[in-house]
């Protein structure tokens, strides 16, 4: 087992993984930014090094520093939880090459799965159900004018290399599609440095469904209970919660084996999400995935009692995994929010700034706050705005999102607007309590009433 490992990260999940590292018996390495010098994760680590200056690729995305620290501190193995570098195939491979292990798959796996069309063709090949699309690239107007054409509108242009909403257009008709190619190819270019799209049929009243799987180094593959996230807001998941309403016990069988068949054809190893639309017939088709941990992962460890970051670390030192598929059982539900410091009222703007005083209700039996926020500490304008996740589980439901509710109505923050208000409404919503929610029920019904009811307060 590792002695020591550097995690790559910053926040609650830097602050998530440093406790499971020390709960194993194993000395942990924070890097901060000159901006983070006083966050939680490095108060808490054994070490801690700074990787540059505030800007992300001035610190926590520059592979050099990132590495120079791990060599420098000695550390064998480096955990990028999510986000920055985490599926970064090139950061990687150069954390192989100077002799530290990656705390996730392969390079090369990472590479395949990262480029959405190559990972599409390659799911195809293991006869795993696709959305309907494109069969390569399209390079320019006429061949997205072609596809759209033969699958029929709408439509979504996504970029290749992307996620996250960034380089992707819904089109509906040959004008958009005219209008908005260009644009989207050069938003592609210029946040992943790749201008290559590809399009998919756009799939009406669905579900976002994904399962989290973790595969050994001697092929041994374990699935766990699927998470709905279909509470999204320009494709950022708003609310996750496992096990899913809409998934019947054969419908949950039919995804473990279509999601083993799919990472036993890649040869994957260590954890990842493969990511599903559910149309109304039950029926799943593969989006794609993410070779990493979570944000939402703490619903699946609510409701099967594990802890997945401390099986991605036996995984990557190499043995073999503890347990089998029939060990995994779902306990209950679990509904996860995220508290973000932002202004919901006025468009959702971020807010920064000092955090005068901070409460998060985590007293109560199936209470989880994840987070890196305490009295006194500074929200930076550089980073992702979420501060906190709130994590409620109950025997069912309806019991789950009651506490959350009340977990929620708990939380007190001030010096900085957060999303608190936002969260409340939503969890009165009658579409959200009786689960008859779709990935644009959002954005296309509950936000325009609730931006309404603002207004007439106003």
């Amino acid at each position: 087992m590792f002695k020591k490992v550097l995690v790559a990260n910053r926040g609650e999940v830097a602050v998530r993984v440093i406790r499971t590292l020390k709960e194993m018996g194993i000395k942990t390495v924070a890097i901060y930014s000159t901006a983070d010098k006083n966050s939680l994760h490095v108060q808490i680590a054994d070490e801690a090094i700074c990787v540059g200056g505030p800007k992300p690729v001035d610190s926590y995305i520059n592979m050099k520093n990132v590495i120079s620290a791990a060599v420098l501190t000695g550390s064998e193995a480096i955990h990028p939880g999510y986000g920055f570098l985490s599926e970064n195939d090139l950061f990687a491979e150069m954390v192989g090459d100077v002799g530290i292990k990656w705390i996730g798959p392969r390079p090369e796996t990472i590479d395949l799965m990262g480029n959405k069309e190559h990972a599409r063709n390659e799911m195809r090949q293991a006869d795993v159900p696709v959305i309907p699309g494109s069969l390569g690239y399209i390079h320019n107007v006429d061949e997205a004018l072609e596809v759209a054409h033969e699958i029929g509108y709408p439509v979504l242009l996504k970029a290749a290399a992307g996620g996250g909403g960034k380089g992707m257009r819904f089109i509906y008709h040959d004008e958009e599609m005219q209008e908005n190619f260009t644009n989207a190819q050069a938003e592609a270019k210029m946040n992943y440095g790749d201008d290559h799209m590809y399009i998919e049929k756009v799939m009406l009243d669905c579900r976002h469904i994904e399962m989290q799987v973790i595969r050994d180094q001697f092929g041994n593959v374990v699935c766990f209970p699927e998470r709905n996230c279909s509470l999204q807001r320009r494709n950022q998941k708003v609310m996750e919660e496992s096990p899913a309403v809409s998934m019947t016990p054969d419908m949950r069988a039919d995804m473990v084996d279509v999601v083993t068949k799919a990472v036993n054809a890649i040869d994957y190893e260590n954890t990842g999400t493969i990511e599903f639309l559910q149309d109304q017939e039950g029926n799943f088709f593969f989006m794609e995935m993410n070779t990493r941990i979570q944000v939402e992962h703490p619903v699946t460890e609510m409701v099967t009692g594990l802890d997945l970051v401390r099986l991605q670390v036996l995984v990557a030192a190499g043995e073999e995994l503890p347990l089998k598929q029939e060990d995994v059982k779902i306990q209950g539900h679990a509904v996860e929010m995220r508290l973000t410091a932002e202004k919901p009222e006025a468009n959702f703007a971020p807010s920064a700034g000092r955090v005068d005083f901070v409460f998060l209700p985590t007293g109560g039996p199936g209470v989880r706050i994840d987070s890196a926020l305490y009295n006194g500490d500074m929200i930076q304008p550089f980073y992702d705005s979420m501060i906190a996740k709130l994590i409620a589980h109950d025997d069912t439901r309806e019991e789950a999102i009651a506490k959350l509710a009340r977990i929620i109505d708990e939380t007190s923050v001030s010096g900085v607007a957060t999303s608190k208000n936002f969260q409340k409404a939503l969890l009165k919503d009658e579409g959200v309590l009786q689960d008859k929610f779709t990935t644009k029920y959002l954005e296309n019904k509950f936000l325009p009433e609730w931006e309404s009811s603002l207004a007439e307060e106003q």
